[in-house]
């Protein structure tokens, strides 16, 4: 297993010392250093790393500040480096892994890293679960969505499946992507993902699903998540979440047609 990691440090000598210590946890890959809160925030957004170690006091933002900043779905395992002790209480109400004291030594942090790697693991192993469970869920359906029926002003529109390119969600309301048309309905899109055919779309982001005849490719990013190109040139984003359940529904496609997805 490996674990990206971002150091989040104003000092350049704490940098430096971080990155030696680092290099004798043969599964810790440095993805980023950053300078000050603002370099981090963007830093996690970007690159979504495992592990984030985490000065406390630092320009720009604070390491308090930068966790306010992230969402749940961001947020990685978290280390605290300071050299002031008077913040531990409150980190571990953000839920700090470890709350390092300058200076430590490399046996100190060695124990942080194994404490962040059993976390780590578990949390992917929890990912995993609500992947195969979501898989079981979704083969256990019989598709009903040849045709989807739309409701507007004074009339019905009855398009099939097969025109669908993709849809996206706005607040109650979903907007239905076919070819230079674009139909809203009032639906959740987690409702209407139970009523289409799992076998020709997939849900690549919580606010996304996709026809799956109408991929061209997938682009993988640093960050873990694909670019979905879609045949007409639109690219959507599927979350990291969701990833695991875009390969399962392109695994037969892939075997049939000789197409090469990214890993």
């Amino acid at each position: 297993m490996e674990i990206r990691t971002i150091i989040a440090d104003d000092e350049p000598l704490a940098r430096s010392k971080l990155r030696l210590l680092l290099k004798q946890e043969a599964d810790v890959r440095l993805i980023a250093e950053c300078s000050d809160g603002r370099q981090a925030v963007e830093a996690v957004r970007n690159h979504r790393p495992d592990l984030l170690l985490l000065d406390i006091e630092m320009p720009r933002a604070g390491g308090f500040e930068v966790l306010q900043a992230l969402d749940s779905e961001e947020m990685p395992a978290v280390i605290f480096t300071t050299a002031y002790d008077a913040h531990a209480v409150r980190a571990f109400e953000v839920h700090a892994l470890d709350y390092l004291l300058k200076p430590f030594d490399q046996e100190r942090l060695h124990q942080a890293v194994a404490r962040a790697r059993e976390h780590i693991a578990q949390h992917r192993g929890a990912n995993a679960e609500r992947i195969r469970t979501f898989l079981s869920q979704v083969a256990g359906r019989t598709g009903v969505g040849e045709r989807i029926a739309i409701k507007s002003v004074g009339r019905v529109v009855y398009l099939d499946a097969a025109e669908i390119d993709w849809i996206e969600a706005a607040a109650n309301y979903v907007h239905v992507h076919a070819g230079k048309d674009v139909h809203t309905m009032r639906e959740s899109i987690g409702n209407l993902m139970e009523k289409l055919d799992s076998a020709r779309f997939v849900r690549v982001h919580r606010s996304l699903i996709v026809n799956i005849a109408k991929i061209r490719e997938l682009q993988s990013c640093n960050s873990g998540e694909y670019i979905v190109v879609l045949r007409s040139g639109k690219e959507l984003s599927c979350s990291r979440t969701y990833r695991g359940v875009l390969d399962a529904a392109l695994a037969a496609p892939r075997a049939e047609n000789g197409h090469e997805l990214p890993t």
